[in-house]
């Protein structure tokens, strides 16, 4: 089953966090795309 991402959505969240948390949240990010478990619900934690 294929989730869909709310690009504006996360595009304006990104646009409110400062430069070490948008860093962290990327890092993040990139750990989970590369990762075939992923788990939507736990993104937003």
């Amino acid at each position: 089953m294929e989730e869909k991402i709310d690009f504006n959505k996360m595009l304006d969240a990104l646009s409110k966090m400062d430069q070490k948390e948008l860093e962290s949240k990327l890092k993040q990010a990139q750990t989970i795309l590369n990762s075939k478990d992923i788990d939507i619900n736990h993104l937003g934690k």
